[in-house]
């Protein structure tokens, strides 16, 4: 077995596969995180030997603990899993709307992040990867970038979970600085993956698993507590 281990969470498609692989080519033995038993033997089967299938349902604390279970060491967590129920506005999204994503983008994170903080804590350069959103960033929000958000409060489910998704990746970068960590968010840009209902007009999902995989593998005096996007710029909050 490789000695650097990762865990990517919905790693059996879109940007999470690719970051998979491209870990896998960086020499690292990388736990798929699949809700879906099947859907992750297919995706450990094309990442290849140094992949290792993960059943692991973000909403449901119970797999997750049993994940962690079978992981002694960690060194990359790479919290990838995400959903996108729609496009609508806050005036036309109800409450179950909002909870079943930030079920999800949000405390999906906080579960899977500190089941695995043991594990992450016996490697000697621990790294936690957020895959945020530039449409969860508040200035562009409040200042649109209309390459990365779309107007009149559109996909409010989705953008207010990164953005939250976002104050938690400053507030674990904070509390973790003292321990080696480095935490940060990565904005992947529109990608063409079944999240997105913009998907065919969205770039390859390849290019912005390269930014995370940066992110990863960020050495000892690299930032802690940022937001960037998948070409390494920074993003505003």
């Amino acid at each position: 077995m490789n000695d650097r281990t990762a865990l990517v969470t919905g790693a059996n498609k879109g940007i999470g596969k690719h970051i998979a692989l491209l870990l896998a080519a960086e020499g690292f033995t990388v736990y798929v995180g699949s809700r879906d038993p099947e859907r992750g033997r297919r995706a450990v089967e094309e990442i290849g030997a140094a992949a290792r299938p993960l059943v692991l349902d973000v909403t449901d604390p119970g797999t997750v603990e049993r994940a962690a279970s079978r992981i002694d060491r960690l060194d990359v967590l790479v919290n990838n899993a995400g959903i996108s129920p729609s496009l609508a506005p806050p005036t036309d999204t109800g409450a179950e709307e909002f909870r079943r994503t930030y079920e999800t983008n949000v405390y999906g994170v906080v579960t899977v992040t500190n089941a695995f903080l043991p594990a992450l804590r016996r490697s000697p350069q621990p790294r936690i990867v957020n895959v945020s959103s530039g449409t969860g960033s508040l200035t562009w929000s409040t200042h649109p970038n209309p390459q990365f958000t779309p107007g009149n409060g559109a996909g409010a489910a989705y953008r207010s979970s990164k953005a939250a998704l976002n104050a938690l990746t400053v507030l674990y970068a904070q509390t973790l600085a003292e321990d080696g960590f480095k935490v940060n968010a990565l904005a992947p840009g529109l990608r063409a993956t079944d999240l997105n209902p913009r998907a065919a007009t969205g770039g390859d999902p390849a290019e912005a698993a390269r930014g995370a995989v940066h992110l990863a593998l960020l050495p000892p005096d690299g930032p802690t507590g940022g937001f960037f996007s998948w070409d390494g710029t920074p993003v505003p909050w």
